[in-house]
């Protein structure tokens, strides 16, 4: 297993507006954006581990389950959809992008043959909702659960997240349709999504399936990717851009005065430079309204972009962006 590295307790935002986001980041939300695939059948972990980027063999038993983040890639290494995937009684349930989801069925079951395991639509089965600031220790008993770890409390299956602004406890609670709610007060979806931005890791949706490799969205950093595992479609790409060379894009949160959409294309005047570069140089990934105004986002874009000048989105005269720090750092060795 590919563990997350740690991350730093508290981010460079300023202290006065971490503070005014950890208290408005606390509750609950409904994420009907997010369906749920489940896998089930003897070899159902067996299939998924020679398909996916992550371990799947060592999901741990009935008992001690665990939980994943993951991609599905094409043969060129492009990301097709992003996954938290966790074991839930003798099923794996992956949770995923509703805009993906038959689509990503439809490519998974293509290769089922004669492998024991079932795929299916579980969107109606299962709620997912969004835990955020105290909802976390409420509902799960653990005020700071590490990113990609399991609870399982009064039927409900609770995977930990990467902390959002910072250092607000992030998580999500899956459970069997028409369940109870989990305890909390209600959270707007806004405030979610920024929470999910502004948490480093990116959730791939329909307006950019297949333009990324894991390493664009730094899946190789927040435990997304599993450099000892057998082969999966695109694993021979996803390997040589990881040892062979440097990496030209990655993924990094940035802010707007003005609204940013998914697919957005970012554009780069370096600082000598009196007018930016025609080409784009990166995409916006995920976006969402700020809590103290304007637009966050994660952007992929070229390294070299990032150094110095200028940033915009949409067009080259566009709204500008300015780079925030990571919550996370990126993986310098395997």
């Amino acid at each position: 297993m590919n563990l997350p590295p740690a991350y730093p307790p508290t981010s460079a935002m300023p202290d006065d507006f971490a503070s005014a986001a950890a208290d408005r980041l606390d509750g609950v939300c409904l994420l009907p954006q997010l369906g749920v695939i489940q896998a089930s059948g003897e070899e159902a972990a067996k299939f998924l581990h020679g398909q996916l980027t992550q371990d799947f063999l060592d999901l741990g038993p009935i008992d001690a389950p665990q939980a994943r983040l993951a991609a599905l890639c094409n043969a060129k290494g492009r990301m097709q959809a992003s996954f938290v995937a966790l074991r839930r009684g003798e099923d794996i349930l992956l949770i995923c992008s509703q805009d993906l989801l038959a689509a990503t069925v439809k490519r998974l079951s293509m290769f089922v043959l004669r492998a024991k395991v079932r795929l299916l639509d579980a969107s109606a089965v299962f709620d997912v909702v969004g835990l955020a600031g105290s909802a976390v220790a409420d509902n799960a008993g653990d005020a700071a659960m590490a990113p990609w770890t399991l609870r399982e409390v009064a039927g409900a299956s609770i995977v930990g997240l990467y902390p959002a602004a910072g250092d607000v406890p992030l998580a999500l609670w899956i459970a069997p349709a028409r369940s109870a709610i989990p305890a909390g007060d209600a959270l707007s979806p806004d405030l979610w999504d920024w929470a999910a931005v502004t948490s480093g890791v990116a959730t791939l949706t329909l307006p950019v399936a297949e333009a990324f490799v894991p390493q664009m969205l730094n899946y190789e950093s927040v435990g997304g990717v599993n450099f000892k595992k057998g082969c999966y479609p695109g694993q021979e790409v996803v390997a040589r851009s990881q040892f062979r060379g440097t990496l030209k894009r990655r993924a990094y949160w940035v802010h707007a005065d003005a609204a940013l959409s998914v697919g957005d294309s970012v554009f780069h005047r370096p600082a000598n430079a009196q007018t930016p570069s025609g080409e784009p140089c990166g995409l916006v990934v995920q976006a969402a309204p700020a809590p103290g105004g304007g637009f966050d986002a994660i952007v992929s874009m070229q390294t070299t972009a990032a150094g110095s000048g200028d940033l915009t989105a949409g067009t080259a005269a566009g709204a500008n962006l300015t780079l925030q720090s990571l919550p996370y750092p990126l993986l310098a060795d395997i």
